[in-house]
């Protein structure tokens, strides 16, 4: 690729563009995630590689000035068109001006979480120096529910964007989840989708740190999820679900659709053994089936095995596994990615891997 080259990127639309095209063009490498990040101080890059006026790859990452090493983060990217099949070159150009951009701005490491299904390309970046990341930065066993018949089924002979049948995706959740969310409608939950996800963002905040508090859990900052919710909704990319029950707000959630996919990224609730959160999840899934996306994200899960039934379950002692078992009843599948990698670019980062080697032990993990 002899005119291949790479530059900072200075459009959105034409970044956004190529991201909708892909096989799996997660939000997170959304041109609108950058400004997110800009706004809670991690100044963003945005690199795009092109062989003339064809665009094969995108990669944004933002700077984090964490104490325990400042870092240049890389959230599910980079993305390479769908159509590029010897991605080596691609790569190499981008992990090289990454390390350049890097070290210029002080960073002890890159820390890279590809969205590339597991066992697809591990070796091509340990050959650019990266090594496997104590902790995971993001979600990498994910729950994705098809909502189309062709993802569902893998019948290539039906119309691609076929939306399934409500009737159908209730029966296929497991029979205590769908008891759930029926028992929530019996005792007079409703779930709200708000008008306005800004004004309405501290009745998420209230219930958040209750879930926090609750579960001991490390949370996205509220500047975080105000300057998500600020960035996102001018776009109608963004849905505040708040179920309401005997006058209250007892379950909330902040879901993004972007692309053609919906994803449940944050969820909060309070104390009750009111199943609200189940039908909340029904509603979301609902919604996204009127809105034709094709994939309903239900992010995370603790990684799956075989148990003695043949079922595929969590370990229970893992960190995530009661949620896992609640995201798991709707029915779906699971996505397995690759796990996070580091590049070390100085012998600081030796001292960050030690610290967080301990805090996976502590955790869990």
């Amino acid at each position: 690729m002899e005119s291949m080259h790479i530059s900072e990127a200075k459009d959105p639309l034409q970044w956004d563009t190529f991201l909708s095209k892909q096989q799996y063009r997660p939000f997170l490498q959304s041109w609108t995630m950058g400004e997110v990040y800009r706004d809670i101080g991690q100044p963003p890059i945005r690199l795009m590689v092109q062989e003339k006026d064809k665009i094969l790859a995108t990669c944004f990452g933002h700077i984090v000035p964490a104490k325990r090493g400042k870092h240049l983060s890389i959230p599910y990217g980079p993305i390479r068109s769908d159509y590029v099949h010897d991605a080596t070159e691609i790569f190499a150009l981008i992990v090289s001006t990454l390390k350049e951009k890097a070290q210029e701005l002080g960073c002890s490491f890159i820390r890279v979480s590809p969205f590339i299904p597991q066992g697809m390309a591990e070796q091509q970046f340990r050959a650019f120096g990266a090594v496997d990341a104590p902790l995971h930065l993001l979600a990498e066993h994910i729950w994705h529910l098809p909502l189309t018949v062709k993802d569902y089924w893998g019948d290539p002979t039906v119309n691609p964007a076929a939306p399934r049948d409500e009737k159908e995706i209730l029966m296929q959740m497991r029979q205590t989840t769908r008891n759930l969310i029926r028992r929530a409608e019996k005792e007079g939950v409703t779930i709200e989708a708000s008008p306005d996800p800004i004004g309405d963002l501290p009745l998420f905040l209230k219930l958040h740190e209750e879930t926090r508090k609750r579960h001991a859990f490390t949370p996205y900052t509220n500047a975080f999820f105000a300057a998500q919710v600020k960035h996102f909704a001018p776009r109608n990319e963004v849905t505040l679900y708040l179920a309401h029950f005997q006058g209250e707000v007892i379950a909330a959630s902040i879901h993004m659709h972007a692309f053609g996919e919906t994803s449940y990224h944050h969820g909060a609730s309070a104390h009750t053994k009111v199943p609200a959160s189940y039908l909340l999840q029904w509603r979301a899934i609902q919604d996204a089936l009127k809105r034709g996306d094709h994939i309903y994200n239900f992010w995370g899960i603790a990684p799956l095995c075989a148990s003695g039934s043949g079922r595929q379950t969590p370990d229970p002692k893992h960190p995530f596994a009661g949620v896992t078992l609640f995201k798991t009843g709707f029915g779906g599948k699971p996505f397995p990615l690759m796990h996070c990698m580091d590049i070390p670019l100085s012998k600081r980062y030796y001292g960050t891997r030690l610290f967080e080697t301990l805090r996976k032990w502590r955790r869990g993990f």
